[in-house]
């Protein structure tokens, strides 16, 4: 694109934002479980969109200059720590989203001890990929504790070894993403705070579900700050609150804990610098959306959205478990859930692609040592008049899944894949791999296939690392104008 000499009517580039949109997937409806989060509730979308729109020119960067903002972000920081255990000296940041939050819990670790030379990050290998982000960013060592392969869940006793001088935080999931779990948060916030490591709480999925969960008679682990050692908790807003993406809150037992999250700098000729996230200049839409969402829906308009959304998950549940060939993994503590296939079951990946063809969106996951493949589902509130009719076609294409067979990827392929050195693949090396996976010639250009069970098996036959740089070189060729 290069801009025109003369601008297009108003009409004219909201018509192409349409066309393009229309190749998108359905973010309402309940069609795609993954990514979005329905409601279901009319006039929802608006009222965010009109709580947007009345602050976009607003700049979050100064909030003594926009006060409005300040007590906006006062008022949704109250409203998630009361949800989930916070005391009197709570305090919280909204944020742009849970990777964000999670950034910023690990660097307030991090800085919290400058006494500590080489930090280290104690993580089970199910917690969100965002804590390896963290890790990077901040030059933090990711100390991973693998998890049971059936339960999913890390063993406390092995969080605890893995605990060492050098360690600035330790994480558990309230639930983990990939298989909706909740890791054991009572032991281990007890071996974090026996240590004196601050411990952080990943509920940016499940912490505005479950406390209403709770509520309607489910019996659940405790995970939030009501734990003592849980020193701070993510829980995103454009999840199961239904505000607009992106909004996340993250929550410090206390002020003291919090300081070293900010960034400030006056050394310099310009004005004195203060942010409290990673960004300065700020959109205050999110914001002023997530709260007037949470205004408007109060806590018995989010509990009659639990409830929908908890009788969803269970039929899902006992809907898959039904289905010759599936497993549901778990059982899930949350609204995710995870199911794999059994010895005589279809391939998950084909699977996937059927289910694609007749109008759903689920999200594959890869084997991880012990731990399977799988097909992930994101449940809400929207997914319950769906349901009946996911699990007819969910059966119907379990049939055609195995009817067409097994994906199998090239012995030939998988064993340029095992030679391949990620730290000196080059450009030519991966566009002999799109040509293999059928993407296109080694000249930069490649297309996406409509199926991509063979694309998914292929990554499946890559190592992790291997997996990272192939992923990063896709990316590259598609931000490429």
């Amino acid at each position: 694109m290069s801009l025109d000499k003369q601008g297009a009517p108003a009409d004219d580039v909201l018509a192409v934002l349409a066309t393009l949109r229309s190749g998108d997937l359905p973010t309402h409806g309940g069609r795609t479980w993954a990514y979005v989060y329905d409601s279901g509730l009319a006039g929802l979308d608006a009222l965010a969109q009109q709580a947007a729109a009345a602050v976009t020119g607003v700049n979050g960067l100064d909030p003594t200059v926009f006060p409005s903002l300040l007590t906006m972000e006062n008022e949704v920081v109250a409203a998630a720590a009361g949800l989930l255990g916070g005391g009197p000296g709570t305090v919280g940041t909204v944020t742009s989203g849970g990777t964000e939050s999670i950034l910023l819990a690990v660097k307030a670790a991090r800085d919290g001890r400058p006494d500590v030379e080489r930090p280290q990050l104690v993580a089970p290998v199910t917690a969100h990929a965002a804590f390896a982000k963290a890790a990077e960013y901040f030059r933090v060592e990711l100390i991973p504790v693998d998890v049971d392969p059936v339960t999913f869940r890390p063993d406390p006793a092995d969080v605890a070894a893995a605990i060492t001088e050098r360690t600035v935080l330790v994480v558990a999931s309230a639930p983990s993403y990939a298989h909706g779990v909740i890791d054991p948060v009572v032991e281990i916030a007890a071996a974090a705070a026996e240590r004196g490591v601050r411990c952080h709480v990943d509920a940016c999925i499940g912490g505005w579900m479950l406390p209403f969960w709770r509520r309607l008679g489910v019996e659940l682990p405790a995970f939030d700050l009501n734990v003592p050692g849980v020193t701070s908790l993510s829980v995103d807003l454009h999840k199961y609150a239904y505000a607009p993406k992106g909004t996340s809150v993250l929550l410090h037992r206390d002020a003291e804990l919090r300081r070293s999250q900010y960034f400030a700098f006056a050394d310099w000729p310009g004005y004195s610098m203060i942010n409290a996230t990673m960004q300065s200049t700020k959109s205050a839409a999110p914001l002023a959306a997530a709260w007037a969402v949470l205004r408007h829906l109060g806590e018995e308009g989010y509990l009659a959205l639990a409830e929908q959304t908890l009788a969803a998950t269970r039929a899902l549940i006992a809907g898959v478990a039904a289905v010759g060939g599936l497993r549901v993994l778990g059982p899930p503590d949350a609204s995710l859930v995870a199911f794999g296939a059994t010895d005589a079951g279809p391939d998950l990946f084909v699977l996937a692609d059927e289910l694609t063809v007749r109008g759903w969106y689920v999200q594959p996951q890869f084997a991880f040592g012990a731990l399977p493949p799988n097909l992930h589902l994101t449940v809400t509130a929207a997914s319950s008049p769906k349901l009946e009719s996911f699990l007819d076609d969910l059966r119907d294409a379990v049939d055609a899944a195995r009817a067409h067979g097994p994906v199998a990827v090239d012995p030939g392929i998988v064993e340029a894949l095992q030679a391949l050195d990620p730290s000196t693949l080059t450009p030519e090396e991966f566009g002999g791999l799109l040509a293999a996976a059928g993407l296109g010639g080694g000249d930069g250009g490649f297309a996406l296939p409509t199926r991509m069970a063979e694309i998914n098996a292929l990554l499946a036959a890559a190592p992790p690392r291997l997996r990272e740089r192939l992923l990063v070189e896709f990316f590259g060729r598609l931000y490429t104008p």
